[in-house]
């Protein structure tokens, strides 16, 4: 009866094929409710002459099962470490994974541009919340709100408060906070309910705003004439037209010569030469007087543009959407 156990114990034993099968016929033998565990517990039962041969026949079988089993299990940890081994092996000399390197997306690449270009002319650039109330972002900027230029930006609404239609609040706010002389230009994103080849409900503007004595629009001009010719080449040249705007008098549509005509004409600029890259003038003595400024003293100018309008022209784009399609295509060209 012994040595058919201990025959069963050691095959099986032998054929185990993992750590986990060979732990269940440990327990299977030697477990609390094992088969050498019940033998043993019966060994009371028998006649008291024959209870030390089977409790010496038992031990060494026991002895020799936890052996077999202390071996078995030696080797098969061998065995699983080779396998291991084999699934992390590499070979070195094969060519290493192709990643893909990222890069700025183009708005940020022409924002970044803009803010070092001004920067250089010793503007500062300042931010400001994108949810804005409407004192700052209207009333403050000499539109009420029975003005009809309200109506063109009134849009995106979060109860007392609106999502900003341009920077321009950012102005306002540090004029409240600081005192002439001021040069600053303000970047962020502001939303208006336009969705078309040309305009986005969200998109990207900065803001530009100088404060101080005996400010000229000889000097607004010449500070956008170094903007462009920087920011397009040494060859563009910028005009002014006549157009109005509630939080600047008088005030200007800016437009630069065609990159692409060098100014004589074409499809790109419909024949006219130029292309409008921007509004601007001299800011409004009412708004002087709601930041608390005496506009017989103080005279400055501001200007606007969309980054995405400044990207379109300098990288000759036709849609504004494909600044958000989010598509590998067309930002891998940048």
């Amino acid at each position: 009866m012994f040595e058919e156990l201990k025959e069963k114990a050691l095959r099986e034993i032998s054929e185990a094929q993992d750590i986990a099968q060979l732990e269940r016929i440990r327990v299977n033998y030697l477990g609390r409710k094992g088969i050498l565990t019940e033998q043993m517990r019966s060994i009371g039962k028998l006649p008291p002459q024959e209870r030390p041969r089977v409790g010496q026949l038992l031990n060494e079988l026991k002895q020799i099962v936890e052996q077999a089993l202390e071996e078995r299990k030696k080797l098969l940890e061998i065995e699983e470490e080779k396998k291991n081994l084999q699934k992390l092996w590499v070979d070195v000399t094969l060519p290493g994974a192709i990643k893909k390197i990222g890069h700025l997306h183009p708005i940020s690449r022409v924002l970044e541009e803009i803010e070092t270009i001004f920067v250089s002319m010793g503007f500062k650039v300042v931010e400001g919340p994108e949810i804005e109330d409407a004192w700052h972002n209207f009333d403050a900027l000499n539109t009420p709100e029975w003005h009809p230029a309200r109506d063109m930006h009134d849009s995106f609404y979060l109860v007392d408060k609106l999502l900003r239609t341009h920077t321009s609040p950012v102005q306002i706010r540090t004029m409240l906070s600081e005192k002439p002389p001021i040069a600053i230009v303000s970047p962020g994103r502001v939303y208006r309910r336009d969705y078309d080849a040309t305009h986005l409900p969200m998109f990207t503007q900065v803001e530009g705003l100088y404060v101080d004595e005996n400010v000229s629009v000889a000097h607004l001009k010449y500070t956008l004439e170094v903007f462009v010719k920087r920011m397009f080449g040494p060859e563009r040249r910028i005009r002014l037209k006549p157009s109005y705007f509630p939080f600047t008098e008088p005030s200007f549509e800016v437009d630069v010569s065609c990159g692409i005509c060098n100014g004589e004409g074409c499809p790109s600029c419909k024949y006219t030469g130029w292309l409008e890259i921007l509004g601007a003038g001299m800011v409004h003595p009412n708004v002087f007087r709601n930041v608390g400024y005496d506009p017989e003293k103080y005279t400055g100018f501001a200007f606007g543009m969309g980054v995405e309008r400044i990207a379109m022209l300098k990288y000759r784009i036709k849609d504004i959407r494909d600044f958000v399609r989010n598509d590998e295509r067309f930002l891998e060209c940048f």
